[in-house]
């Protein structure tokens, strides 16, 4: 049976809509099933703490189980490329932190884009970095410490957990911007990084401050100075790097993504709970035990972020010359 042309038309019309009206009501009905969140680093870590946190919260509040997958190995990389190449469904979540960006410039042939690949969902947390020296160490301010690191040209260790982490770049910008020269001293993990420190076998370095408050209230080490924009309320009698280097400032930030082409209502739908927990009494003070501050950002917001922090430590590795291990 022929169909008139305009019942022909409609109908056709209809068709190629169905698709698109299933997805939006699939989006809408988001989520229908567990969804998996990938986190680059192992279990028992300040980051998977506060991701087990919010999976929780967003278990509750969304009425499915958002579990956590821990996927260590290849500097986060791993774990990122698992979710970036999951379908873009909102079902598989990445974390997405300041060393995700670092290493979409360290690494030359990832199989992944981070610009490219993923969409930005939301914030999480901000772990505060600081300036962390043994008691004995001769400066008492950031100022000295300048003075004696310019006097000291090559003959001042400073540790990080890794090369190629936040605290390795963190200590690459130092010199960069102050005019130093500090020696560059990497560890495997900050374990028996922070057991030297304390013992003095090497006499400085820039970490979280979730690593390092206990030692500072037990006076087994010295917070110099905070790295971030502001002062920290667990240490308000320490001053930030940018009150004596204008400029300076690094952020460890940590949020959540997922795959280029997932439906802009998950995205929201995602946010909206998370920003939800984030500003929760109860989510902020577990926080708060960590030394970690809630990351409130709207998508579009914690894209600029992660954009600029690309960016931004690109420049640090090719003016330091950093390579991968």
């Amino acid at each position: 049976m022929k169909l008139p042309r305009r019942k022909f038309l409609h109908l056709a019309a209809g068709a190629v809509a169905l698709p698109a009206i299933s997805r939006t009501a699939l989006a809408q009905a988001y989520p229908t099933r567990s969804v998996r969140w990938f986190v680059g680093f192992p279990a028992g870590g300040s980051l998977d703490i506060i991701v087990r946190i919010m999976a929780q919260w967003l278990s509750e509040r969304l009425g499915q189980q958002f579990v956590v997958e821990n996927r260590p190995g290849a500097a986060t990389n791993i774990a990122l490329q698992a979710a970036l190449t999951s379908p873009p469904d909102g079902y598989t979540l990445a974390t997405m932190t300041s060393s995700t960006a670092i290493n979409a410039s360290l690494y030359e042939n990832l199989p992944f884009n981070l610009l490219r690949d993923a969409t930005p969902v939301a914030g999480l947390v901000n772990f505060p970095h600081v300036i962390t020296v043994h008691p004995s160490f001769p400066a008492k301010s950031v100022s000295e410490f300048i003075t004696y690191a310019k006097s000291n040209p090559g003959k001042v260790n400073i540790a990080s957990y890794g090369t190629g982490t936040t605290s390795h770049l963190a200590n690459a910008l130092l010199n960069i911007m102050a005019g130093i020269n500090l020696v560059h001293v990497p560890y495997r993990g900050d374990a028996l990084m922070l057991n030297d420190l304390v013992n003095n076998r090497v006499p400085m370095y820039i970490g979280t401050l979730t690593g390092t408050l206990q030692y500072f209230r037990s006076g087994s080490l010295r917070a110099l100075a905070l790295t971030g924009k502001t002062r920290h309320e667990a240490l308000p009698d320490v001053p930030t790097v940018n009150e004596f280097v204008p400029g300076y400032e690094v952020e460890a930030v940590a949020g959540v993504g997922v795959r280029r082409g997932t439906p802009n209502e998950i995205v929201e739908t995602l946010n909206r709970a998370i920003n939800a927990g984030l500003t929760n009494s109860v989510i902020k003070s577990r926080f708060s035990e960590l030394a970690a501050v809630p990351s409130v950002f709207t998508p579009m917001e914690f894209g600029t972020f992660m954009a600029a922090e690309t960016e931004k430590w690109g420049k640090v590795i090719k003016l330091a010359g950093i390579k991968p291990e």
